[in-house]
C-alpha cells in the first residue's frame, strides 16, 4: 500500500500579507479595506491635513501593508472631511527645523518613502480629491496613478510664495505630466488650478459634482479590479521608469538642500509670515540685497534685524576691529668704523 506523501511546505504561518487594520491603532490617519479596497485617509481636517511626522510614518506602515494584503487589488488615498485633500507639510511642526535643519533631514526622509512605496505599491493608486490640494499635497496626486477630482477644488504649488522648492515629485513629474511650459507656470507663479483646468492640463483623469465623486471613485475601482494583478503590476512598473529616472537623479540632492536651507533668511521669512498670519515681506528681502546691507547669512535673527539701521550685522565675515599692539622700538644703530674715511665693510 503506498504511503501518503509528506507537505513539502515549511511554512507554518505566511509572513508576507496584510493585517487587520484596527490592530495598528492609527491617529493621524484612517486606515480601511473593504472588499479588494484598501483606503487611506489623512485625517487632520483641522489643518487642512497638512502631513506631520506621524501622518508620514503611519501612511508608510499603511502602504506596506496594503502592498503586502493580497486581498487588496486597489489603493485609494483621500483627505478628511470636504474642504481639503492635502495641504502638504504642517508649518507649525516645522519651525523647529528652523533651529535644527538636520532634523529636517530626518523628516524628509520619511517624507521621500511616502512617495517611493505609492509608486512601487504593486497595484494601482487613485487619488481621491475631496478639497484642495496644495503644495506636498498635489506631490502625493502626481505619485499616485489615477486622480478624481470633485468640480470645486482646486491645485496649487506655493513653494517659491512660502520660502521652499516643490521637489518631492513637483519639479520631476509636472513636465512630464503637463509639458514644460503649464509645469514652470505652475511651479513659478503659485496660481489657483481650478479643476477644470486641471482636467484639460492632465492633473486628473475625472472631474465630477461633488456629490457624485464617491460613485466615480468605486466605479474606477470596479475596472482595475476587473485587470490581471501581474500584468498591471508589471505595466506600473514600466509605465515608471521616466518618473523613477529623474526622481533618482535628483531627490538626494534635494533632500540636502532643503535641510541645509532651513536656516536661509527666506524660508525663515516664509515659515514666520504663516505663523503669524501675514503676506511674506518679498520686498524685503530683495532690498537687503540690492542694498547689500544684510549679510546673506546672518548668525542669528537679531543680525538680520541689524541691517535696518544701516550698519551691516557683524557676522563671522565682518570681525570686530581690535586696536592693534605698539610695535617695539628698534634699538639704536651704533656708528660704524671709518677707515680711510671710508665706511667699514661688514
Amino acid at each position: 500500500m503506498a504511503r501518503a506523501r509528506k507537505s513539502t511546505s515549511f511554512v507554518k504561518k505566511r509572513t508576507y500579507t496584510g493585517r487587520d487594520p484596527d490592530e495598528f491603532g492609527f491617529g493621524s490617519i484612517r486606515y480601511e479595506k473593504a472588499g479588494p479596497r484598501a483606503t487611506i485617509t489623512i485625517d487632520r481636517p483641522d489643518v487642512l491635513n497638512a502631513v506631520n511626522h506621524d501622518a508620514i510614518r503611519e501612511m508608510n506602515v499603511a502602504l506596506k501593508d496594503a502592498s503586502w494584503d493580497d486581498s487588496v487589488a486597489v489603493l485609494v488615498l483621500t483627505g478628511a472631511g470636504d474642504r481639503a485633500f492635502c495641504t502638504g507639510a504642517d508649518l507649525k511642526e516645522q519651525e523647529q527645523f528652523l533651529e535644527r535643519p538636520r532634523d529636517y533631514w530626518k523628516w524628509m526622509g520619511d517624507f521621500i518613502e511616502v512617495h517611493e512605496r505609492l509608486r512601487n505599491l504593486g497595484k494601482p493608486s487613485i487619488a481621491r480629491l475631496n478639497g484642495i490640494v496644495v503644495g506636498g499635497g498635489n506631490e502625493l496626486n502626481l505619485s499616485c496613478d489615477l486622480a478624481v477630482a470633485a468640480d470645486d477644488i482646486y491645485i496649487r504649488h506655493v513653494g517659491t510664495s512660502h520660502g521652499s522648492v516643490a521637489l518631492a515629485g513637483a519639479t520631476q513629474f509636472l513636465p512630464l505630466v503637463v509639458g514644460e511650459r503649464r509645469a514652470r507656470e505652475i511651479l513659478l507663479l503659485n496660481e489657483e488650478i481650478p479643476a477644470e483646468k486641471a482636467l484639460e492640463w492632465g492633473l486628473v483623469n475625472t472631474v465630477v459634482p461633488r456629490q457624485e465623486l464617491d460613485d466615480a471613485v468605486d466605479e474606477l475601482v470596479e475596472k482595475l479590479v476587473a485587470k490581471f494583478p501581474e500584468k498591471t503590476r508589471y505595466t506600473r512598473q514600466q509605465l515608471n521608469f521616466w518618473r523613477d529616472l529623474s526622481w533618482s537623479l535628483t531627490i538626494g540632492h534635494g533632500r540636502e538642500w532643503l535641510a541645509i536651507h532651513n536656516t536661509s533668511p527666506e524660508t525663515r521669512e516664509g515659515v514666520r509670515a504663516f505663523l503669524e498670519k501675514r503676506a511674506p515681506d518679498y520686498a524685503k528681502i530683495r532690498q537687503r540685497w540690492a542694498d547689500d546691507r544684510a549679510p546673506e547669512w546672518p548668525e542669528s535673527s537679531a543680525a538680520a534685524e541689524g541691517a535696518e539701521d544701516g550698519r551691516a550685522p557683524r557676522t563671522s565675515r565682518t570681525p570686530r576691529r581690535t586696536r592693534r599692539a605698539p610695535r617695539p622700538k628698534a634699538p639704536a644703530r651704533k656708528p660704524s668704523r671709518r677707515r680711510n674715511g671710508r665706511r667699514g665693510k661688514r
